[in-house]
């Protein structure tokens, strides 16, 4: 049950650093949006971007799921192609969902996007971050988030995707370079931005590489690792945890314990003790129950979460869901997602204060 006494900016913290916890910690990807009422009430009298760029809108539905939910963590409500805008491509988000003008399709374009102060141009993000900070208090974690460079790339190539991103991968073939100096100048304003939101307040920030399973092995190695770890290196000296989530990920495992990140979180194609007896305690892990499941009777919903918490041990694991939850979740089931984990028993290796 939810125990809004208990420190859960430690408890996160410790689960991140692979340490022994007292219960794992849970938060929902894509948790403040369309499935709850408040979300829909704030949506009705603003437009997507004006809540983004809104620090006190984006401030009030960040924190939505934590009094609706009581979820473990607060992550900042906004999107991943606010880098792009800021980078110099106009940015819309009909409810068809966001597009980008003047695609990036050479090296002229690539060449012509701008570098960008993140306290100048997108400090309404670090702003919603402080807002935040000052409503929750020392003991809920914060979120802060980016695009991977390969995902934020495709978005930036394709102008807008659904589903498909063959004209990136079509031009990862055809232009290699070109997109290698794409990723580098995303990597570079990404870490900037990153950051921006640590400055501001963000316990761990997280990238997101919903694209990363559309590479085979070697082109994740030659093209989105070493741009994903420069990004990682350079926050590595704010010493806040570094969380990597990636789509389809499953054959991607070990190299993505190479990019710097503290926590990769997969998705639920993924098994959790397979993943962890791969890994070791090199990272922890996040996930990975299917979002859909959240669509089941509640006693589905407590034995998805019942046994991906024993699937890891509790150790070194923040439960969470392997996507963004659907639109079209009950809010009571989502609750009863986050209650399940956060009452998830725990083996005595996983717990406070005992021996690994």
């Amino acid at each position: 049950m939810f125990r809004p006494s208990e420190n859960r900016k430690e408890l996160f913290l410790r689960a991140c650093r692979y340490q022994p916890v007292e219960r794992v910690p849970v938060w929902i990807m894509r948790q403040a949006g369309r499935y709850l009422p408040e979300y829909q009430a704030v949506r009705a009298r603003h437009s997507f971007l004006e809540i983004c760029k809104t620090p006190e809108l984006a401030a009030e539905v960040s924190l939505q799921p934590l009094r609706a939910l009581g979820v473990d963590a607060v992550i900042v409500f906004s999107d991943i192609l606010i880098v792009a805008e800021a980078m110099g491509m106009p940015l819309d988000v009909p409810d068809s969902g966001p597009v980008l003008s003047n695609p990036v399709r050479d090296l002229t374009a690539v060449r012509g996007l701008r570098e960008f102060d993140p306290e100048h141009k997108t400090k309404f993000v670090g702003d919603a971050i402080r807002n935040i900070c000052r409503e929750t208090g020392p003991e809920i974690p914060v979120i802060g988030f980016a695009a991977a460079p390969w995902t934020l790339a495709c978005y930036m190539i394709e102008g807008q995707t659904r589903g498909d991103v063959s004209r990136a991968k079509q031009m990862l073939r055809e232009q290699p370079e070109v997109v290698r100096e794409l990723l580098d100048r995303i990597a570079r304003a990404t870490s900037g931005y990153l950051q921006s939101q640590i400055d501001a307040g963000a316990t761990a920030i997280q990238l997101f590489d919903t694209w990363a399973g559309e590479l085979s092995e070697s082109g994740y190695e030659s093209f989105e690792l070493p741009a994903t770890q420069k990004v990682m290196d350079s926050i590595r000296p704010s010493n806040v945890p570094r969380i990597l989530y990636a789509k389809g990920s499953a054959a991607l495992l070990e190299l993505m314990a190479r990019s710097g990140a503290d926590v990769l979180s997969v998705d639920w194609r993924t098994d959790l003790s397979e993943a962890r007896e791969k890994l070791g305690r090199r990272v922890a892990l996040q996930g990975n129950v299917d979002p859909s499941i959240l669509l089941s009777d509640k006693a589905a919903i407590r034995e998805a979460a019942r046994q991906a918490v024993e699937q890891t041990g509790g150790l070194g694991h923040i439960l969470n869901l392997g996507h963004g939850i659907l639109p079209n979740t009950p809010v009571e089931n989502a609750k009863a997602f986050v209650e399940a984990g956060q009452t998830a028993p725990l083996p005595a290796r996983a717990q406070m204060g005992r021996a690994d």
